[in-house]
This record gives C-alpha cells, sequence and structure tokens, in this order.
C-alpha cells in the first residue's frame, strides 16, 4: 500500500471553486519543506490539474516502475517535495478530461495506491481536492479510512475567500468534513488583501473577515489571511524572484527591500526565491499550526 509510508495526509478543501487552493497547497508544501520535512503533493483536481503549473514543471512525465508511479521531484535545498497530477499524463496543457464520476473515482483510488512515493517516510501528503462534495470527495474519503490508520489522517485545511458568497458554499464543506468524520484542521482566508507591487499598502480590496467569522461560527481554528500577492504570481509564471517597495509590510512585518543595490538575482531553486516572498512569512505561522495539529494525532 503506497500509503502506509506516509506519516501525516492532509486535504485541502473548498466547497468553492476559485478561492485559491491549489496556491494554498503549493505554499504550504514549500513551507513544510523550507522546515525541512519531506513532502508529497498529489493534485485530485482532475478536471482542472494545476499544480504542475504551480511549481513549474508541465513538461515532466511520470514513469511507471515495478513499484508503481514515480512522481516528480522538485529540486531543493531542504526537505523532498515530490508531486503527482493526472496533469502529467495529458499530452497538452488544453487537453479537457472529460470524464464520468465511476473513472473519476477510479483514478482516485489508482492515485492512492499506486505512487511510489519511495523507501523512506514521508513527512506530509498534502492532497489538493476539486471543488464541492462530489464522487472524487467521496471516493478519497472512503479510500482513506479503509487504508490507513486513523492517526495518519491529520485533517483537513478548508480554504474561503472573504466575501459572503464564497463563505456560504464553504460551510457546505465544513459539514461535508463532519458528516464524513474528517477532522477540520483550520481554515484559511485567502485573498484577503492586495499586496501593491507599486507601493508600500495592502488594501483589502474584497473585504476581510468573513473566514474568521465561518470559522467561530463552526467553533474551528482560524489559521490565518493571506493576502494576494502579484510578485507571487510573478514567481510562479516566470521564476522572477519576488521585490518590494521599501516600507511594504505584510502580516505586520515589514518585508520591502532597502533599495535597488540589495536586490539579489533571478538565479535560484523555485524554494529559495519563495523565501523573499510576503506570502512566505505568512506561511511561517500556518505550517506551524498544521505541523502541531497533525503530530497531537
Amino acid at each position: 500500500m503506497s500509503l502506509s509510508k506516509v506519516k501525516h495526509i492532509v486535504l485541502i478543501l473548498s466547497g468553492k471553486g476559485g478561492v485559491g487552493k491549489s496556491s494554498i497547497t503549493t505554499q504550504l508544501a514549500l513551507s513544510l519543506s523550507l522546515s525541512g520535512k519531506s513532502v508529497g503533493v498529489l493534485d485530485l483536481d482532475l478536471t482542472g490539474p494545476s499544480i504542475p503549473r504551480m511549481f513549474g514543471i508541465e513538461s515532466s512525465k511520470i514513469t511507471q516502475t515495478p513499484q508503481g508511479w514515480l512522481p516528480v521531484t522538485i529540486a531543493t535545498n531542504s526537505g523532498r517535495l515530490s508531486v503527482i497530477s493526472l496533469g502529467f499524463l495529458l499530452p497538452s496543457r488544453g487537453d479537457a478530461v472529460i470524464w464520468r464520476g465511476p473513472k473519476k473515482t477510479s483514478m482516485v483510488r489508482q492515485f492512492l495506491s499506486d505512487v511510489y512515493w519511495g523507501d523512506e517516510e514521508l513527512d506530509y501528503l498534502l492532497i489538493d481536492t476539486p471543488p464541492g462534495t462530489s464522487d472524487e470527495h467521496i471516493a478519497l474519503v472512503e479510500t482513506l479510512f479503509k487504508d490507513c490508520r486513523r492517526e495518519q489522517i491529520a485533517g483537513a485545511v478548508v480554504v474561503t475567500t472573504p466575501q459572503a458568497v464564497a463563505t456560504a458554499d464553504v460551510r457546505k464543506e465544513l459539514n461535508f468534513c463532519k458528516k464524513v468524520g474528517v477532522e477540520v484542521i483550520g481554515v484559511v482566508e485567502n485573498m484577503s488583501g492586495f499586496v501593491c507591487p507599486n507601493c508600500s499598502e495592502c488594501t483589502n480590496i474584497f473585504g476581510s473577515g468573513g473566514g474568521q467569522v465561518m470559522a467561530e461560527e463552526f467553533k474551528i481554528k482560524f489559521l490565518g489571511r493571506v493576502p494576494i500577492d502579484p510578485q507571487f504570481l510573478v514567481l510562479i509564471e516566470s521564476g522572477k524572484r519576488p521585490r518590494y517597495p521599501k516600507g511594504t509590510v505584510v502580516g505586520g512585518e515589514q518585508i520591502g527591500t532597502e533599495g535597488e543595490e540589495e536586490e539579489k538575482d533571478d538565479d535560484g531553486l523555485l524554494i529559495e526565491k519563495y523565501g523573499d516572498c510576503s506570502l512566505s512569512k505568512v506561511f511561517e505561522e500556518i505550517t506551524t499550526t498544521v505541523v502541531k495539529a497533525a503530530e497531537a494525532r
């Protein structure tokens, strides 16, 4: 069984599409790896697999071995990081996946059973899921509860944006977790603020606080607010190192550089450059909370 050597499994869930589950999954994986953890990322968003693009490895392919599928390894100077996604099996980026429920269910179970994560134990497996509570989610939960020890299933990180239209759908996801017995580690409020690339302001263009109110309503932990940072998007799309005007403050911490002379070049690994991103500071606290919750199981 491919999950037998995984210590902690964390699901990334949301009842709403477009709230940034893949972005949260990617940054949680990078943050865990920066802290020295070995991490696997399983992309179960079968009809919209975006994880390969988030890590800049769209051209990579997975290979079949006697032990199972080998995930794609991300170069790091800290903890091991590897990724598996249906996106690696598609001939091109624009190919549509037009599958009925039974085939999706079969693919989910195959990813959970046929991926060879390596001989050494994997500290964390992050599972990026599609929005809603559909066939993939049911197959995922059923397979995990059947094939894993309960202490392996750390729980779910639920992602929302601040607006009421998003939190209304995400409430359904929290009720889903309650009904199927998946513990919720906490709620992340994504897109809570905008880090201006031209000045030092961080503005709440979509409002703020909706995720925290929802977490308090359900009596679960609020993990934090994650603003939109165009520099993170630039890093993902072009590989350029994040740079900020002097005096920029995100999450109460000043991150702006003093001047052009202090700028670093754009060489280096993705994980190294992410360390210069404002969001890496935000995710340090989120990651600490997730690790504490997982290790308390």
